[in-house]
């Protein structure tokens, strides 16, 4: 029986937190995240949710078989919903099949947001897809121009 992950509020996350999400398909290594069709719902949700101020996104980057996000939440938020609800959407939308739950890590006060930002823009070097974190097509910080 698989191990359910627990995602309730840190003592500190109850004020607020930013946490470090990835978010797996249901077949590793099978590419359903990065064709443009996908992709956009993907954003286009993430970006909604960001709008309506349901999470603030400071990054989303999305490989093959999963995704990485920064999101910050308030301290009413219930992370597991939100991400159970994002999972829903976009499973419909684009029939993207995930993994039950996902994992998260929740940003300590001594932990630097730009180094966790540079980590993941690095992902898709270091898997061998590209040379360099610009030419990956499959980011989304809100605020600035999409390149798909």
């Amino acid at each position: 029986m698989r191990k359910r992950l627990n995602h309730t509020a840190h003592f500190a996350g109850r004020f607020g937190a930013i946490y470090f999400i990835t978010i797996c398909c249901h077949r590793h290594g099978f590419n359903q995240l990065c064709n443009a069709q996908t992709a956009t719902v993907l954003v286009n949700t993430s970006h909604i949710y960001h709008e309506r101020g349901r999470w603030n996104l400071d990054l989303l980057l999305l490989m093959p078989d999963h995704l990485h996000a920064l999101v910050g939440v308030d301290g009413q938020t219930s992370l597991a919903q939100l991400i159970r609800d994002y999972k829903r959407i976009t499973a419909k939308i684009a029939g993207v099949k995930w993994q039950r739950n996902f994992f998260d890590h929740r940003l300590g006060h001594d932990e630097s947001l730009a180094e966790k930002f540079a980590y993941i823009r690095q992902n898709p070097v270091r898997a061998g897809l590209i040379r360099s974190e610009h030419d990956w097509p499959y980011t989304f910080i809100p605020g600035q121009q999409s390149r798909r």
